[in-house]
């Protein structure tokens, strides 16, 4: 980043200053001192037993396995718990973009949103979000994700809704976190969505309380089209009426 960038800046500025700022959300790459702890919720990971009885037996083996690739995504090079600090929760002035993002539900749900509506975005262009939309392409090996073990779908940094992972409608994109989090932006509904918890859960295709939100919401916006079809088929409906009760009049 700081090589190409003009200013030379780094990841965590430079998202501050052409992404997050920008589009007026709280969210940041680098914690900045400004932010108080009494705003930062500690993460609690999933319980032993959970993890036993939400992960896959293959993953399960696999994060025991040093050697492992998921093993060295999370544990080392350098691991998850790098972000963390004992005295004020997270790590300040510290960017690690993979897994040391801090921000809020509304920020994640308002950047999503402005995505889904085609809302212009300094800096970023209409085909650029249209390209987001487009179907994954498929790798030379297929879809398989060798940290998950299952398959998974890609497109410009972003997963895309799938059988195994649904998100919204089918040209939905987004982004899932450790212990249950996920985000993702519906074009075809303009719906932008976030779930955090602090609760982490372990369950890997889905978090059971992140499933039961958004069936709420499909729930909710199946329950706003139809009556916005309803109301729009009354309209329509209405107008001939109309319109032969003015044409009667004529001599």
């Amino acid at each position: 980043m700081r090589r190409i960038d003009p200013q030379h800046r780094t990841i965590g500025q430079f998202f501050q200053d052409e992404i997050a700022t920008p589009l007026g959300i709280d969210a940041y790459i680098r914690l900045p001192e400004t932010i108080p702890n009494n705003r930062l919720a500690t993460l609690a990971p999933p319980s032993p037993a959970e993890r036993v009885r939400a992960f896959p037996l293959r993953l399960t083996l696999a994060a025991m396995n040093r050697r492992s690739v998921v093993y060295r995504a999370l544990v080392t090079n350098p691991g998850s718990e790098i972000v963390r600090d004992p005295e004020r929760v997270y790590a300040r002035n510290f960017e690690v973009p993979s897994g040391g993002g801090v921000c809020t539900a509304r920020a994640i749900a308002r950047a999503y949103g402005m995505f889904a509506t085609g809302e212009t975005v300094p800096g970023l262009r209409k085909a650029t979000l249209d390209l987001l939309t487009a179907p994954a392409i498929p790798p030379t090996h297929g879809f398989h994700d060798e940290c998950l073990h299952g398959n998974t779908q890609f497109l410009l940094g972003f997963m895309k809704s799938s059988a195994g992972f649904p998100l919204g409608g089918p040209r939905s994109y987004g982004a899932p976190g450790a212990g249950g989090s996920l985000g993702y932006a519906d074009p075809d509904t303009g719906v932008g969505y976030a779930y955090v918890t602090s609760q982490m859960g372990a369950h890997i295709t889905g978090d059971p309380r992140d499933i039961a939100l958004r069936n709420a919401l499909s729930t909710a916006l199946a329950h706003w089209l139809d009556t916005a079809c309803l109301k729009h088929r009354s309209t329509r409906e209405e107008e001939p009426r109309s319109v032969e009760s003015r044409s009667s009049r004529r001599p």
